[in-house]
């Protein structure tokens, strides 16, 4: 089990870049949403063959079991309003790093390249002429719709998908595009939102989507701890209080959340 109280700078005391030496590879992966079993062959040959990880606090400790024991397993992970390393220090890292010949597996879980700012990470090793590869991983929406049974779309419920972001802009405002959320048939599905819930429900009511569109808030997809709670807009912000609901949580809102009830209780039996 990884150890999150003794946290450091990862930064400091890194020797000297050694002169004229060719940086090593960063292979920046996607380790799906938290089940093991969910991630590609590619990623576990990454894993099997590591030799030091810089891994974020949505990687499964049963993730981190499959890379060597030998392995150097360094945490960089970020949680709201904790942060064991700044964005941009994350990258600093990373390429003084491979600058010294170390072979990095950079690990973020679901998909680097979908919230998870893994272009801004693939943009600084670019600019540092560090040579890299992205392995991509089942986000975390795809990972709940499968675990949830709610299909993502549906022919006769949903024509379309929408991922969205909803923490909080540094202006401390959810900066959406409402409009477009609230169109009908279509499926949305929003990461990071759950500190924000209720401004989010109240501006798609707003915008035109009904308070009594089916919406769920689907905690730890996957995992062994998943949980599904089932309501409509217009409720889910009071439903999220009442059960508890914590990060990770994705919401998704849309008429295909009402197939819940029908598939989610046979998924369940065969996860069981």
């Amino acid at each position: 089990m990884r150890n999150l109280d003794q946290r450091e700078n990862l930064s400091a005391g890194l020797p000297a870049q050694q002169a004229g030496a060719a940086p090593a590879h960063v292979t920046l992966m996607g380790a799906g949403p938290g089940d093991p079993e969910l991630l590609t062959i590619k990623a576990l040959r990454a894993l099997e063959s590591a030799e030091l990880l810089l891994y974020d606090h949505l990687v499964s400790d049963a993730i981190l079991a499959l890379a060597p024991a030998s392995a150097e397993r360094r945490y960089v992970g970020k949680e709201a309003s904790r942060h064991t390393l700044p964005q941009h220090e994350i990258g600093k890292l990373m390429i003084q790093l491979a600058r010294e010949g170390r072979r990095v597996l950079r690990i973020k879980g679901g998909d680097g390249y979908i919230f998870g700012r893994g272009g801004e990470e693939a943009q600084a090793l670019a600019a540092a002429s560090v040579p890299f590869s992205v392995i991509p991983g089942i986000t975390a929406a795809q990972g709940a719709a499968a675990a949830a049974g709610i299909p993502l779309t549906h022919r006769d419920h949903s024509r379309a998908l929408v991922l969205a972001t909803g923490h909080l802009q540094d202006n401390r405002v959810v900066d959406l595009d409402w409009e477009m959320l609230a169109r009908p048939n279509q499926t949305v599905v929003i990461y990071m939102g759950l500190g924000t819930l209720p401004i989010i429900c109240e501006q798609l009511i707003a915008h035109g989507l009904a308070a009594s569109t089916p919406a769920a808030l689907i905690e730890r997809a996957t995992q062994p701890e998943q949980r599904c709670v089932t309501g409509t807009l217009g409720n889910l912000p009071a439903l999220a209080q009442s059960t508890g609901v914590k990060p990770p949580t994705l919401i998704m809102i849309g008429d295909v959340v009402s197939l819940h009830g029908q598939l989610g209780p046979a998924i369940l039996a065969e996860r069981s």
